[in-house]
């Protein structure tokens, strides 16, 4: 029997409702024993409300399961592993202070007599992990280790559960390149062996990568099931944003004007009270984008909170526009010309239990337009909230929905919204495009040229190198929390650039253009 014959899962007609809003509009899904299969879709698609049904994290409103020919009634995720369903979701549910093989086994503990049987449990995670490829350090606390190893003990957690059907969602959201490259190793051979996986995301390369079939949501709805052999990325981008979407980013030749932002000898200290920034040195003009390179965890993130006043800087300069604003407060920061779009959205960028509108003026309340007396305008906020979600596009359109109730990409939009309304003089925009699907990376870097051709300095940091060679005017080379080279976007490609954020490539420590 092929696997197209034998479906293992099939969703008909599954409808799903928050109030008046529809996540989720009659959508039909099937899925063959052993298929990779990837669901396609914006954010805020309804991707994610559909995989909580199967994984019985949401009861439909209508519709119907069936596992193996059978109907079935997944109230919640227990029948849901009673069923072989296991899920990985985008925030992982791990403790950090508890094992690998302890966050393995919770829930599920092999006692002896009233004691833990560790010993037991961890040979039968040592074999699981040997059986899939998926090498973990079952004595590591989960604190201590990398994302990418964090993801795997939640694979395990899944499969020592007995899952035959994996959900995986947006798996690769917070992987650097080759963790994701692991991953899809991983994936294919957890297929190989006859389990079921269903990959939630919105990045094409990995869906022509990994998945064997293709279903398209768009705005709730069903676009189409395709086979991934027989599409190309564009196909996929057209069928999931419902237009074209250009893949290059529409910048014209402009001269860069006056420095904004002055960076010299700044040292900065990370949680262990060791230097992360050593002695840097950097420069941001009018009117171009200058875009940091690097492997994460060269002391790009500590290097933001220093210029942003969330760190104590221990030595050097920064200054904007000739004013020194190394160790003040991040209001003083803001109101020096300096806007943020941070690296973490919902720790550093949303206070997720208030509505969009309340988050659209979180620098700005008390200023005279939105309060008086010390009282907020609530009808004056919500009508800048409204302007702002038609502008930059926010779904749903409602300035009083909550934050967090919000997909990744439309989170990311309200703070973007939110820092571009500001005004500033220099643009921080750190991993913006993180966890973004193609649709709305092409609207935020829209958004970063347009800051640029206004005269605007712009300081990118991001993990994707190809969105700082397409955006950037000129790149930094970051190693060891010490810019090693900074150059002409121009004279940029991906092997010169690889070898000096490995460390390599430059003999006198500097190559200025």
């Amino acid at each position: 029997m092929s696997k197209e014959e034998h479906k293992l899962i099939e969703m008909k007609n599954i409808t799903k409702k928050f109030g008046d809003f529809t996540a989720n509009d009659n959508i039909n899904l099937s899925v063959a024993k052993g298929e990779i299969h990837a669901l396609l879709g914006e954010n805020g698609a309804g991707k994610s409300t559909l995989m909580n049904v199967l994984y019985g994290l949401h009861m439909p409103t209508s519709g119907e399961i069936y596992i193996d020919g059978q109907l079935v009634n997944i109230s919640n995720p227990n029948v849901a592993i009673k069923h072989g369903i296991g899920m990985v979701h985008q925030h992982f549910m791990l403790v950090d202070t508890f094992t690998v093989v302890e966050n393995i086994i919770l829930g599920l503990e092999t006692m002896k007599g009233p004691v833990l049987d560790i010993k037991k449990a961890k040979k039968e995670v040592e074999e699981i992990s040997k059986k899939y490829g998926l090498y973990v350090e079952p004595d590591s606390k989960v604190q201590d280790i990398s994302v990418g190893m964090q993801q795997r003990v939640e694979i395990l957690k899944a499969l020592y559960r007995g899952a035959d059907i994996l959900i995986l969602d947006e798996p690769t959201a917070v992987l650097t390149p080759q963790e994701i490259e692991e991953l899809i190793e991983i994936i294919r051979a957890l297929s190989e062996q006859g389990k079921t996986i269903i990959i939630i995301t919105h990045k094409l390369k990995e869906i022509k990568a990994a998945a064997d079939y293709c279903t398209i949501i768009r705005r709730g709805k069903k676009i189409d099931t395709v086979k991934v052999a027989d599409v190309t990325e564009n196909d996929l981008a057209e069928m999931m944003v419902g237009r074209e979407v250009t893949f290059k980013v529409d910048k014209k030749e402009q001269k860069a004007g006056s420095t904004v932002l002055e960076i010299q000898n700044l040292r900065v200290k990370d949680n262990r009270k060791l230097d992360i920034v050593n002695n840097l040195n950097l420069e941001v003009k009018s009117g171009e984008i200058l875009g940091i390179a690097g492997i994460d965890g060269n002391g790009q993130s500590e290097l933001i909170e220093g210029i942003t006043g969330l760190r104590k800087s221990e030595n050097g300069s920064i200054k904007v526009h000739g004013m020194e604003i190394a160790n003040k407060t991040p209001f003083e920061v803001i109101n020096s010309g300096i806007s943020t779009i941070p690296e973490d959205r919902q720790r550093r960028g949303l206070v997720l239990d208030y509505t969009i509108a309340e988050n659209m003026i979180l620098e700005n309340y008390y200023k005279p337009e939105f309060s008086k007396g010390g009282k907020l305008k609530h009808k004056a906020i919500k009508e800048h909230a409204k302007k702002l979600i038609e502008k930059f596009d926010v779904r749903p359109d409602d300035p009083e929905y909550l934050a967090g109730g919000l997909s990744g990409g439309n989170q990311q939009k309200v703070i973007i919204a939110r820092e571009i309304d500001n005004d500033p003089e220099l643009l921080i925009a750190a991993q913006p495009t993180r966890g973004l699907d193609v649709g709305a990376i092409e609207f935020v870097h829209k958004y970063l040229v347009e800051q640029r051709d206004k005269g605007k300095a712009v300081l990118l940091i991001s993990f994707e190198l190809d969105e700082v060679m397409n955006l950037s005017d000129r790149i930094a080379v970051i190693y060891e929390g010490e810019i090693v080279a900074v150059m002409d976007a121009k004279d940029a490609d991906e092997n010169k650039l690889g070898l000096l954020m490995a460390g390599g490539g430059v003999s006198n420590g500097e190559e200025e253009k």
